[in-house]
């Protein structure tokens, strides 16, 4: 497959209804269009940091992305474009994008919207762009859904070690429950007030 043809391939997302966390990396990889599976480069490392995190309860392969929901676990992307790396995306893959995202949110309604990566948060909240960003929950919300920021899981990331990114997802579990608990109790809230 030449270059041309994987530009234009796209990667069906793996979200269904019940969705709990909503995983969205920025765009696919080369790789990821070749094999029309996410996170599919050799060197990513979402599918073991996914099991190691016990946000699955078995190992998972990229061609195995479909299999996601079996745990209430989403995956999606910003860009369906796929590309070598972020530098040849245009703002304007990135404005369709980020409304592509919202109308998800949106309709699934996870409890957690996780985001692989730091690039992506300060796309979806430009005010972040002067500040350091933790990884974490974070106090925004996206179309009511919590925010969690990971590391993105790519061979290319130098900033986080594994152990920093195994914590990270780690970390995700408990949060996903915090999260449940409170759009439950604003469920019930907007309910009150229009039963009143």
């Amino acid at each position: 497959m030449d270059d041309s043809k994987l530009r234009y391939r796209r990667l069906r997302d793996c979200i269904e209804p019940g969705v709990v966390v909503l995983f969205v990396g920025i765009n696919p990889g080369l790789r990821s269009a070749q094999t029309g599976h996410h996170f599919a480069g050799y060197s990513n490392r979402f599918w073991k940091l996914l099991h190691q995190s016990k946000l699955v309860s078995e190992p998972l392969r990229s061609d195995e992305d479909w299999r996601l929901p079996e745990w209430k676990l989403g995956l999606t992307n910003v860009i369906g474009r796929p590309s070598a790396g972020i530098d040849v995306l245009k703002p304007r893959d990135y404005e369709v994008g980020l409304k592509r995202l919202l109308a998800k949110a949106r309709r699934y309604r996870p409890s957690v919207v996780a985001l692989l990566g730091v690039t992506i948060y300060r796309m979806l909240f430009p005010e972040a762009r002067a500040r350091r960003v933790r990884l974490g929950l974070q106090p925004e919300r996206f179309a009511g859904a919590c925010v969690y920021v990971l590391p993105n899981p790519s061979g290319r990331n130098a900033h986080y070690s594994y152990r920093q990114m195994l914590d990270a997802f780690q970390a995700l579990q408990a949060t996903d429950s915090r999260c449940r608990n409170r759009n439950r109790a604003a469920v019930r809230r907007r309910q009150t007030r229009h039963s009143n």
